[in-house]
């Protein structure tokens, strides 16, 4: 253990309140991997983009209680990216830790066969499908007190996205949805594969055309788990998840 305030502890359902992320991201570590999981998890944030490029992470008090760690092991993971050149500390008034955009690679084609080569793709996106699905299913058999409020502010949020922060918000859709489920481990499993699909998926446009397909479908799938119509929010998602793959396939090819 790397310092006293390491330890398990589960984490409550729902979005946490000092971030404002979903907890299934940031998390207690569990005792013996301090450094290695807390490296892991804010590795995770970053990748599925929720502190967008020019935001400050949360400060060190807030990782640090989430992630039940000391400040020791947390700045170490810190100092780690910013060497990646992922993050920037800056001192001052309005000081902390902010995410630095992603350096652009001359040739996006190039660097997504990169990615894939690393990847099982159609592991990848059966594995979401089933998740998702089942998130959606077990959201429509009943949602915890708020839920219904957190699944319209995030559609909502969907709705009004710029394009360049779109990803983000869906991103930020499909978690809550697999918060809203109950289960905190269907909930770790999606936020893992989310992360490496939105790895591959920033390698290819964004769609004006998909992007509108996609929050018809978003609409149906809250539709249907407001409804409380279980099979109707497993197959519109399903649905969309297929969507998803089409569209990742065809860039694939």
């Amino acid at each position: 253990m790397t310092g006293a305030a390491e330890g398990g502890g589960a984490a409550g359902r729902g979005a946490d309140t000092a971030t404002g992320r979903p907890a299934s991201v940031l998390r207690p570590v569990r005792a013996g991997n301090g450094f290695e999981e807390a490296l892991e998890q804010i590795l995770q944030l970053l990748r599925l983009g929720l502190v967008a490029p020019g935001e400050r992470l949360p400060s060190e008090r807030e990782l640090s209680q989430q992630l039940r760690i000391s400040r020791v092991t947390l700045r170490e993971a810190l100092k780690v990216l910013q060497d990646q050149g992922m993050v920037e500390s800056r001192r001052g008034r309005y000081g902390g830790t902010f995410v630095l955009p992603r350096t652009a690679t001359p040739d996006a084609g190039d660097e997504l066969r990169r990615r894939i080569s690393a990847v099982d793709v159609e592991d990848t996106l059966r594995f979401r499908e089933v998740l998702e699905a089942g998130a959606a299913g077990l959201c429509a058999e009943g949602l915890p007190e708020d839920g219904e409020r957190r699944l319209r502010v995030a559609l909502d949020a969907t709705r009004g996205a710029r394009l360049e922060d779109y990803r983000r918000q869906d991103t930020l859709l499909h978690l809550t949805l697999a918060e809203l489920s109950g289960s905190r481990a269907l909930a770790a499993q999606y936020a893992a594969v989310r992360a490496t699909l939105n790895e591959l998926l920033d390698c290819i446009p964004l769609l004006v055309r998909n992007l509108e397909h996609s929050q018809q479908q978003h609409a149906a799938v809250v539709e249907a788990v407001l409804d409380r119509d279980a099979d109707a929010a497993r197959e519109m998602m399903r649905e969309h998840c297929g969507g998803t793959a089409a569209l990742l396939r065809g860039f694939l090819a």
